[in-house]
């Protein structure tokens, strides 16, 4: 039978729909009818209803109908289920057939047109005779019917139709072709939707009615039958839930059935059949777990229903269909948002099935000889040209009894079969199952599952002898492997990859798998490994190598021819194979024998090789590439001894390199690019490739499995003599860094460093060379790569003699300072200027070249020193100012035209002597109240902690404009370090006076008062009173009594005050006491000033004044007795 025999059919497969029969519609010639059958089929959304349609003409003959059975007694059933049943049912038995036709209800020949669609009806009807089958009639009209009951005509119309048609009235329906046809369409569905579920209904209880007349002696395939009919009717009702519960019951009696040899494979296949629909109705109704749990108990079930031995391979044919159908179905539900997880997925049953195929495969190599001739005549030939029932043989088709009716025809047709497996390609079958569970773990992330399967799909290829895919494959999964550590698993797909490139006589893969296969990672035993490496030997020295163990022997022939071409042809025979992905029987590691070296130091490098294939090899050449290729040439080894030039198993090799690095690559990094060892000589050459300092797959866990031994077993690593491979690291690039500086470079200077003055830094150079020191250069000043405000805030110059601008730089850069010879001594100052405070590095670099020999060569070595040094720059006085009255009492409004006072305290935070050279007011709207301003600092000294102060005493002439606050202006200081020399810049501060508030006065008051005065001795107080407004000031004054003075003069009076005019007002005033007394307060108001009160003119006024006590007259006498 024909491989395709264990696909299900597409009609099981298929979702079953109602079939409803379109009749009276010319869909290719009326574009009416064109128009109706596109809005019955196109764009069908999900939720119209579910209905299959076809159109068919009005005299379509359809599947005849058999006369019904009257009794079951002498019935004996030839099969389970027949292979047309379902699709004659799906697809050729309509539950409706719908009559289309164009009448109108006031059609002038409506009575002939009626009689012609009783006709068309009654043809319907004699071709669907004796099936239950619903007919309906619907009339395609022009115009949009009226709402029912209002077109009496139509109504009438109506009923004398269905009397002609013999229809119910549900059965006739109106199609106005109109804008809204769609709408109309779908109401048409509905109603057919309807007439079909009631015509299934029908079938199912046909179906069930025949039960009564059943016995389970002679029916038991009946009961199976009927109970399949009645599910599948049940889902073309749409009614899901009942066609399970018939499904299941269907699925126990298949497994109630005798089963034997000749009608093992009928059972199993209507199993099969079954379990599909019931898998398929679970996913549909979102219960996963049931359909794994019927899938498993069908597996259960029938993987020991085997049949005929001779025929186990369809068995295992069978079982990988069943596996492969559910992870199918499995894989749907999925993407129709069923949620799978890692370890229930639809990868595990393609698996299943692939692992079923490869049964087959081994099956039907067992079971079918080649040498067999195919059978005469052919067995498969039946009168229908097919199977009347699934799973029935072509030659006893319909026979259940349980030994085969004709033996030689049994026999002929098992050797058939035998023969037409030995042509089903079970590979490609193993390989598309294989592919479909790698995808399905790709997705689920079970990267394991998906190596080991591509592994096996690796093998399929090699089995079908398509080489090149099964390297790819194996290729690919090699990684996995070597990076997991799964050295057995390596091995044998290693052995199976070097088997395809033989075959192949691919050179290039074959020598790969043969290193691999000799290197440490392998498992192989000694004496394969021998050949292994023999057979290597031969292909570098261009011979044929042998035949690799259990090839085919046909494919062995072949390849022998190809690698004799290959060998045969002239031209280049090298080969370069980079083995850092790889475990070969080679082994490099190669360093730097340190991080960095000096310019004038050579570069030495080591390069460790070890080999472990069981027999020494030899190679002919070893190059390191550096990432500067001018030094590769200083870096190759060629074999000029043999002996030299050959590694032994399992001991390691070094070669030492060493080169001179040129001047210019100071400050740059030379890398190993990689390492390279040439095997072969006259055959062929291989150029085996290390990228950067060698090392391959295995080489890092190694290393890291090493350094915790070394920690663990540190003392017994310590007494080995011979260094372990394993602990040796790679050291892939060093520094070239410059010539050590054979100079001194010494500051001085005294931090910290104070703002805006012209800070020294002497920088003393010495060399301590043995030769000269030429060019040399200064590089000084604030150090780059700190924050970007400090470059605007410090200038560097080298001329002390005045204060620097802002146009000064941060850093000086390449000062010429000539050449120093050795021992010779050099000195500069750098002044630096500090606006800002905080702490700021200064770097102070110096360059020179000088010439040296290293190693018999002449270069010139560009040698550089950087000191750096932190500065901090502080404040180096904090200045306050203090405005004042005249009586020294603190002012915070000054009164236009008064004179006040202005102080200023300068408090030295310098930790070193400051020097203050002069001061001096820029006054802007102040004038001063003395004849010259002079400053009071002159050479003042100030320590730290010391404060020196002035005092300025000034006045506010009136202002033309209306502000109430004006600039006082700018205290200026020049000052210097005191230990800074006589000539040094005087560094002059500009303090900003604050801003004041100015008030006027009406009336200005003042008193003309002695000094002091003395107890009962007369005090003569003179009071000045000057109006400073433009109008007539009405001033009323009292004197307040006081308990330290007696007073004459006037107590209260009011007085009138021209404008800019004064008056004066005398009194006498009498002390009673001694010591500090407070004057009688004198209180004045003025009435059209109301806002000025007395306290505001009181402040001009003496409080105070010290009373002396009553002393005595004294006389010669008491002089002299003093």
């Amino acid at each position: 039978m024909a491989g395709s025999q264990w696909e299900l059919p597409p009609e099981l497969c298929c979702r079953p729909m109602a079939f409803v029969a379109l009749t009276g519609l010319d869909v290719v010639y009326n574009a009416v009818h064109r128009a109706i059958w596109d809005a019955f089929c196109a764009n069908r959304r999900a939720d119209r209803v579910p209905i299959s349609f076809k159109v068919l003409p009005g005299d379509h003959e359809y599947p005849k109908c058999r006369t019904k059975r009257t009794s079951y007694e002498w019935y004996i059933p030839k099969g389970i289920l027949k292979t047309g049943w379902m699709n004659k049912h799906l697809n050729l038995v309509p539950a409706l057939v719908v009559l289309f036709y164009e009448l109108d209800w006031d059609d002038p020949q409506w009575k002939e047109k009626q009689s012609e669609c009783a006709t068309k009806v009654e043809i319907v009807r004699t071709s669907l005779q004796g099936r239950n089958t619903k007919v309906a009639v619907v009339l395609i009209q022009k115009k949009t019917p009226l709402p029912p009951g209002e077109d009496l005509v139509a109504s009438e119309r109506a009923a004398a139709l269905c009397n002609a048609c013999d229809l119910s009235g549900k059965s006739l329906f109106v199609l106005p072709h109109t804008d809204h046809l769609v709408g109309y369409i779908i109401r048409l569905e509905n109603a057919f939707y309807e007439h079909a579920q009631t015509y299934y209904y029908t079938e199912i209880r046909r179906v069930k009615s025949h039960k009564e007349f059943l016995n389970k002696t002679t029916h038991q395939l009946l009961f199976v039958r009927h109970q399949f009919k009645i599910a599948f009717f049940s889902e073309l009702k749409q009614d899901t839930q009942n066609a399970l519960k018939y499904y299941r019951t269907a699925y126990s009696l298949v497994h109630e059935l005798r089963a034997h040899e000749t009608n093992m494979l009928e059972i199993k296949t209507m199993a099969g059949f079954i379990n599909y629909k019931i898998c398929r109705l679970c996913f549909q109704h979102n219960t996963p777990l049931d359909a794994i749990a019927q899938f498993r108990k069908h597996i259960d079930l029938c993987k020991k229903k085997i049949g005929s031995a001779e025929l186990a391979f369809e068995h295992a044919a069978w079982m990988s269909k069943q596996f492969q159908s559910f992870g199918e179905l499995f894989d749907e539900a999925i993407k129709l948002g069923l949620t799978a997880i890692q370890t229930q997925n639809p990868g595990f049953y393609y698996q299943q099935a692939a692992c079923y195929s490869q049964d087959r495969k081994q099956q039907a190599q067992q079971l079918c000889q080649a040498g067999a001739s195919y059978p005469s005549p052919e067995p498969f030939d039946t009168q229908s040209g097919g199977l009347d029932f699934y799973g029935q043989r072509p030659w006893r088709q319909g026979h259940q009894s349980i030994d085969p009716p004709d033996a030689e025809k049994e026999k002929a047709g098992i050797l058939a079969l035998q023969i037409k497996e030995r042509d089903v390609p079970h590979s490609e079958l193993i390989i598309a199952l294989l592919s479909n569970a790698v995808a399905q773990f790709k997705k689920y992330k079970c990267p394991r599952m998906k190596s080991h399967l591509m592994v096996q799909m690796g093998e399929e290829y090699y089995h079908a002898k398509d080489y090149t895919k099964a390297l790819k494959l194996l290729d690919y999964v090699m990684c996995d492997y070597r990076t997991e550590r799964w050295w057995g698993l390596l091995t044998a797909i290693l052995t199976t990859a070097l088997r395809c490139a033989y075959l192949m006589a691919s050179v290039k893969d074959y020598i790969i798998y043969c290193m691999e296969l000799l290197g440490r990672a392998s498992t192989l035993k000694e004496e394969q490994k021998s050949r292994i490496e023999k057979n290597l030997i031969k292909v570098l020295m261009n011979e044929v190598p042998d035949a690799e163990p259990e090839c085919d022997s046909s494919s062995v022939s072949a390849a022998r021819s190809l690698w004799s071409d290959h060998m045969s042809l002239a031209g280049s025979k090298e080969l370069t194979i980079e083995v850092q992905d790889y475990i070969p029987f080679i082994q490099c590691k190669a360093k730097f024998q340190s991080p960095s070296f000096n310019v004038d130091q050579p570069i030495q490098l080591q390069v460790f090789l070890r080999a472990d294939c069981p027999h020494p090899v030899s190679f002919n050449k070893l190059a390191v590439s550096l990432s500067n290729q001018e030094y590769n040439q200083w870096c190759v080894v060629e074999s000029s001894d043999h002996r030299n030039m050959s590694l032994l198993p399992g001991k390691a090799k070094f070669y030492n390199f060493s080169f001179v690095a040129k001047t210019e690559d100071v400050g740059k990094k030379i890398e190993m690019t990689g390492v390279e060892l040439m095997l072969g000589n006259e055959g062929r050459c291989v150029f085996v490739s290390w990228r950067g300092a060698g090392g391959d797959a295995a080489s890092a866990h190694e290393a890291l499995q090493a350094g915790r031994s070394s920690r663990r077993w540190g003392r017994c690593m310590e007494a080995r003599q011979e260094p372990d491979w394993d602990s040796l690291s790679m050291q892939h690039s060093t520094m070239i860094i410059s010539r050590v500086p054979k100079i001194s470079v010494q500051l001085g200077h005294q931090p910290p460093a104070l703002n805006n003055e012209m800070y020294c830094i002497s920088i003393t150079i010495q060399s301590q060379e043995q030769g000269m020191a030429k060019d040399v250069k200064l590089t000084a000043g604030l150090k780059p790569g700190q924050d970007a405000n400090l470059s605007q805030t410090t200038h560097v110059t080298l001329d002390g003699s005045k204060v620097c601008d802002d146009a000064a730089p941060a850093l000086l850069p390449d000062v010429p300072l000539g050449d120093l010879k050795p021992g010779e001594k050099l000195e500069k100052c750098v002044y630096v200027k500090c606006v800002s405070t905080g702490p700021r590095v200064f770097l102070f670099h110096v360059a020179y070249s000088i010439d040296i020999t290293v190693e018999g060569r002449q270069i010139v070595c560009k040698c550089h020193k950087d000191e750096t040094v932190t500065i901090e720059t502080v404040v180096p006085f904090e200045v306050s100012v203090k405005f004042l009255s005249t009586k020294f009492e603190p002012l915070d409004r000054l009164v236009v035209d008064i004179p006040f006072l202005l102080m200023t305290d300068i408090l030295s935070s310098s930790p070193w002597p400051l020097l203050l050279a002069s001061s001096s007011l820029q006054l802007l709207a102040m004038t001063s109240n003395t004849p010259q301003l002079q400053s009071q600092l002159q050479e003042v000294v100030l320590q730290t902690g010391e404060c020196a102060s002035e005092c300025f005493c000034l006045r506010c002439p009136p202002q033309t404009n209306s502000n109430s606050t004006v600039a006082t202006g700018q205290y200026l200081i020049s000052w210097r370090r005191q230990s800074s020399s006589a000539d040094s810049p005087l560094i002059q501060t500009t303090v900003t006076l604050p801003h004041v508030i100015l008030e006027s006065v009406p009336l200005y008051i003042h008193a003309e008062l002695p000094s002091f005065g003395r107890v009962r001795e007369s005090l003569s107080v003179r009071y000045h009173i000057e109006n400073r407004t433009a109008l007539v000031q009405e001033v009323e004054m009292a004197v307040e009594p006081s308990d330290a003075f007696m007073f004459s003069g006037l107590k209260q009076v009011r007085l009138r005050i021209l404008p800019g005019s004064e008056q004066q007002m005398l009194y006498n005033y009498y002390p009673l006491m001694a010591g500090y007394q407070t004057l009688p307060q004198l209180n004045i108001s003025l009435p059209r000033c109301p806002t000025t009160n007395t306290h505001t003119l009181r402040r001009f006024l003496p409080q105070r004044i010290f009373v002396k006590p009553q002393g005595r007259q004294l006389d010669d006498a008491s002089i002299a007795a003093a």
